[in-house]
């Protein structure tokens, strides 16, 4: 494949946009392997990420493909690789079937419930890029896609489900639908010319900026019960800390009557946060 073409699907799923569950999953998985003293098995955990990396493409390039009429009419997003024409829709599709049949057969290497569980993983993930035609909740969909990155990196080392990695979860679940209304505060007046739903459609651009903080409060209080929950040590306090405070810090760079920074929130800030997170757990567990 030429390396141009690689760099068109590469840009079609925003690979680099990876860096949101990626850390969360290595979370869930070094939990599984330190707090059940399970061998630490380098296949099962390039198996973990080839899953994240599969389930991650199939969705953004559906989402893509899906959504290729509504790219075309918005200023925003009319540049993407299917309206411009440098992607064929019928080639994204066809990248979305691979990426599902990988994603599914990988988890038949790790274990049986990893296997049994991947068509219902695939139907939320996939199942996202509808729910801005029904509801306005659909930034919660997303975020349950993306809760499943800890959860599904433990039973890929344990078999079974637990209480810990489950509030990892749900700190994802509401950080990333609080940054996904954030982000979704820039398509206000054309998603309502499209009978599009979204929180800021429903309820406002100010409202929906309250509600983005009321989730990220939630975000930290999972946060931090986690890790009182599981006794953790002074590295996670400080990763707690600076997540926290990169989770505040979006919020002050976003206001109603000025989007400008979007990006630096949308992006920068909660790929850093996500990775440094991670790492000061990662810290605490292996030192």
């Amino acid at each position: 494949m030429p390396e141009s073409t690689i760099k068109n699907y590469l840009s079609l799923i925003k690979f680099t946009h990876t860096v949101f569950a990626l850390p969360f999953a290595v979370i869930g998985f070094l939990l599984a392997v330190v707090l059940t003293e399970a061998t630490l098995s380098w296949k099962l955990f390039g198996l973990v990420f080839l899953c994240m990396v599969f389930a991650r493409s199939a969705a953004m390039a559906f989402n893509r493909y899906l959504d290729r009429n509504i790219d075309a009419s918005n200023p925003r997003t009319a540049i993407r690789e299917i309206p411009k024409g440098i992607i064929k829709p019928k080639s994204a599709l066809l990248f979305v079937i691979v990426n599902c049949l990988l994603f599914v057969t990988t988890t038949y290497f790790i274990n049986k419930i990893c296997f049994l569980l991947s068509p219902i993983a695939l139907l939320v993930v996939l199942g996202y890029s509808y729910t801005k035609r029904i509801t306005f909740l659909c930034h919660l969909v997303l975020g349950l896609g993306l809760s499943l990155a800890p959860i599904g990196a433990w039973l890929a080392v344990t078999g079974k489900f637990d209480w810990l990695p489950l509030f990892f979860s749900f700190a994802v679940l509401f950080w990333v639908s609080g940054f996904d209304i954030i982000y979704a505060l820039q398509d206000v007046d054309f998603d309502q010319s499209k009978n599009l739903k979204s929180i800021p459609v429903k309820i406002g651009k100010k409202n929906a900026l309250l509600l983005s903080s009321v989730f990220h409060f939630l975000t930290s209080f999972f946060i931090l019960f986690a890790g009182y929950y599981a006794e953790f040590g002074q590295w996670y306090w400080i990763g707690a800390a600076i997540f926290i405070a990169l989770l505040i810090y979006q919020h002050l760079l976003v206001k109603p009557h000025d989007l400008s920074k979007i990006n630096l929130a949308f992006f920068t800030t909660n790929g850093i946060a996500s990775i440094v997170f991670a790492v000061f757990v990662s810290l605490d567990l292996l030192l």
